[in-house]
């Protein structure tokens, strides 16, 4: 398994400087979002396996010609006291180092999902007070706010979609619609769910540029991935106004926008996730971008290439730790 690591080292170091830095510059995936998505996915997973089996496979190197041979060796040492001799220091160095990578990524994703969970049970009660039922359907509620404000607070059956007095009355009924249609398409898509992860990611490894700048696309994508739900029934100047308005809400602040941020806002604000006005700034640029000035969607071949490509992607690091002997 020598030249394993090796190649799996390479790919993760790859896959956390300049691919995520190539993507995040590219302009293609404003033309299929989801299609993007799927690629930031591959690119996270294939990474974060890269990186723990490169050291995992080093450090098994001298008891087994792939990762479960590896794995089984060790089990041997650890519960049957078999010989150790076989792992040097590097060896027991790097498998120490996969293990706590792994333990610190389980329990950021997990202490991640508690801060989230609790800022939104929090947000809850506050909304249990101050909000009232929107005439605009089931799973909607209003509240006395001057500042144009609409967002969603994902929690399964308890979902919510909040607006504020001052958005109803700054909209105009296509531009409500359109907004219902945007925060509705976040909780179908279960866009949330993406967020909690990529923050978990950034957070456990802040120091490293694709976790930073995927969590960044990501938001950027889901807010488009919405917006193209919300254009099924809108045109794009309803929409472009409706997101002008409610983010100029988001700029002016508020009382009540700090908690709002525990869900998330039309321009995609997750206060717990991590994500900054100046993030979200940028969002909304790029969508209002990308909403004046229309380009066709990517083919059906460029499509399929991609998620090809993701498939590859997560297949390569994974043939290499459990095919024996694959590069001896």
């Amino acid at each position: 398994m020598f030249w394993t690591s090796y190649l799996l080292a390479v790919l993760a170091i790859v896959l956390a400087w300049p691919v995520p830095i190539f993507l995040s510059r590219a302009r293609w995936p404003a033309r299929s979002p989801f299609t993007a998505m799927l690629l930031w996915q591959a690119i996270a997973l294939a990474g974060g396996l890269s990186m723990i089996g490169a050291m995992l496979v080093y450090g098994l190197e001298p008891v087994g010609d792939n990762l479960i041979a590896g794995l089984r060796a060790l089990a041997g040492m650890v519960l049957f006291n078999a010989p150790t001799t076989a792992l040097g220091f590097w060896h027991l160095f790097a498998l120490s180092a996969a293990a706590l990578l792994t333990a610190h990524l389980v329990f950021t994703l997990l202490l991640t999902y508690y801060k989230i969970e609790r800022q939104r049970r929090r947000h809850r009660e506050l909304l249990a007070l101050l909000a009232s039922p929107s005439a605009e359907g089931a799973g909607t509620v209003v509240i006395n706010h001057d500042s144009p404000v609409a967002y969603c607070l994902p929690g399964g059956a308890r979902s919510v979609t909040v607006l504020s007095d001052g958005l109803m009355a700054a909209l105009e009924p296509a531009e409500l619609r359109a907004v219902l249609s945007h925060e509705n398409a976040h909780l179908n898509q279960r866009h949330h769910l993406l967020l909690w992860a990529f923050a978990a990611w950034r957070q456990a490894l802040p120091w490293l540029p694709t976790t930073r700048l995927a969590q960044e696309s990501v938001n950027s994508l889901i807010e488009m991935l919405a917006d193209d739900v919300a254009l099924k029934t809108e045109s794009r100047a309803t929409l472009i106004k409706a997101i002008a308005i409610v983010a100029s809400g988001s700029a002016g602040g508020g009382a009540f926008r700090p908690a709002a941020q525990a869900g998330l806002a039309l321009d995609g604000l997750e206060a717990a996730a991590g994500v900054t006005g100046s993030d979200a700034a940028r969002t909304t640029a790029s969508r209002v971008s990308r909403l004046l000035s229309p380009q066709p969607e990517l083919t059906p071949t460029a499509r399929a290439t991609v998620q090809v490509g993701c498939v590859l992607l997560l297949a390569l690091p994974t043939a290499l730790l459990i095919v024996p002997g694959l590069l001896g």
